[in-house]
């Protein structure tokens, strides 16, 4: 029997055809009961790809500013013994913090932030709309709702690899603002113009080779566990919607994963992206030389891994703070009848 277009909305053929959702025991397969989160799906599955896209740039866009943010000063402390010979210690660190509150002011444990803003804006919306996308294409089995998981890895990677080609050089201008004085720069368009006059077009992308391995891995080990847990907590909770405190949980062990795994090739990107304004511009020419300079002058846990421990913490609360912003804002989005599928 057929379907009257006329008298039936769009999500209701939805509901009678083939792609209708199962309930989060339905079998799916000779792989057996997968699970999901069912109002996740529910709500996807009004939305047309077109506006997946759209919501997702948002809620990217929103989710990369507010993570951010909340870590940025910790951020700055961060690269600042990353490009530096200085040991580092939480006691040295919280020295850095004091020493710029006192000297410069509190609001300087942001600077650089807006270089960051108009960097990780762009950034995260790329970041998350083309995961999403790469996880569309990758999945050929358009009844299952998970990537296998060496996809989900593969899916996260190509979206790191996109998105830090995309806004590399805004990359290298944050990390030069912050470990300058203020009065050597005073704002992006200048980082960018003296980089050019002084070192040449080039150096703008001085770094990007190992940008780019290290977010593939980061990414990929990122969006990964995160995916993957949230696989484990829907069939745990038997297609409930996560809590957003279960959201960030999920988010931080993310996060501590891939810190942990792509921290040494960071030191390198940091370390090549400011040697012109650290005076190592003929020290630290490529990848291997730099991380040989580093491991001879400082060795592999004070010079491949200075910061990790700081990084231990501030990268679970940004990626946690970053998951959970995208989901609340992807779904609430999603949920306004604009977005959704035109029911003529």
């Amino acid at each position: 029997m057929g379907v009257n277009l006329k008298d039936t909305s769009a999500v209701d053929v939805l509901n009678t055809t083939d792609i209708s959702l199962p309930s989060p025991l339905t079998k799916t397969g000779k792989n057996g009961d997968e699970h999901f989160h069912v109002e996740e799906h529910k709500l996807n599955s009004k939305v047309p790809n077109h506006n997946k896209i759209i919501t997702s740039l948002v809620a990217g866009a929103v989710a990369g500013a507010v993570a951010k943010t909340v870590i940025a000063p910790l951020d700055r402390t961060k690269i600042n013994f990353q490009v530096s010979n200085r040991r580092f210690s939480f006691k040295s660190a919280f020295k850095f913090i004091f020493h710029t509150v006192k000297h410069e002011g509190f609001i300087f444990l942001w600077r650089g932030n807006s270089a960051t803003m108009l960097r990780i804006v762009p950034y995260a919306a790329i970041q998350y709309t083309a995961h999403e996308q790469y996880k569309r294409m990758l999945n050929r089995n358009r009844r299952k709702k998970h990537l296998p998981p060496h996809l989900r890895f593969l899916a996260g990677s190509l979206a790191g690899i996109t998105s830090t080609s995309l806004t590399y050089p805004l990359d290298l201008v944050r990390a030069r603002m912050a470990v300058t004085e203020k009065n050597l720069y005073s704002n992006l368009f200048q980082v960018i113009m003296k980089t050019y006059r002084q070192e040449g077009f080039r150096t703008l992308w001085r770094g990007y080779l190992p940008t780019v391995l290290g977010s593939t891995m980061y990414s990929g080990t990122s969006f990964f566990t995160y995916e993957t847990l949230k696989k484990s907590h829907a069939e745990y909770a038997k297609g409930e919607e996560p809590k957003p405190f279960e959201r960030w949980c999920m988010g931080a062990v993310a996060g501590f994963a891939s810190q942990s795994l792509s921290y040494p090739l960071d030191i390198v990107r940091r370390r090549m992206q400011t040697a012109g304004c650290t005076g190592h511009v003929n020290d630290y020419t490529g990848i291997w030389v730099t991380a040989i300079s580093t491991y001879r002058e400082e060795g592999i846990i004070r010079g491949l891994y200075k910061g990790l421990s700081m990084n231990w913490i501030k990268g679970p609360i940004a990626v946690g703070v970053s998951f959970t912003t995208f989901d609340i804002t992807l779904q609430w989005l999603r949920a306004q009848t604009i977005f959704h599928i035109d029911e003529e």
